[in-house]
């Protein structure tokens, strides 16, 4: 097992459709599901990402796009996110039991941080200590 993990760790990818297709996984994206995680695990995510890296791209396919777009609506409702850029695409996907592959619609929101970010995410964590002191006491 190992051995597997220090190959794994010395893997590298260079050159053309390789190359392309590590660019295409960035760091700041969220690949969002809507039957494998709740809704504020992603809501959250995003809030981290944001802290990280100043803006976060959401990405879904399909039936994910409505909670992608709610995903979206509640940060910018919290006054946390503003949207940069939104793109639209159908995307073709195989499907087993089928011999063609079927399309699927697809959406990137591109959300950046605003100015007051910092400053509600501060007083968010001094709440949710204040909380927990009032808990242990």
């Amino acid at each position: 097992m190992e051995e597997v993990t220090e190959a794994v760790n010395n893997l590298s990818i260079s050159g053309g459709a390789a190359a392309a297709g590590a660019e295409g996984h960035k760091k700041n994206r969220i690949q969002v599901s809507n039957t494998k995680k709740p809704l504020f695990f992603y809501v959250n995510l995003a809030k981290r990402y944001m802290q990280l890296h100043n803006e976060v791209e959401l990405s879904a396919l399909g039936m994910a796009i409505a909670t992608v777009v709610t995903v979206a609506e509640i940060l910018k409702n919290n006054g946390l996110a503003v949207e940069k850029k939104i793109m639209t695409s159908t995307v073709d996907v195989k499907d087993e039991t089928r011999s063609r592959p079927i399309q699927k619609a697809k959406i990137e929101i591109l959300l950046g941080k605003t100015e007051k970010f910092d400053e509600l995410m501060a007083a968010a964590a001094e709440e949710r200590e204040a909380a927990e002191a009032e808990e242990q006491s």
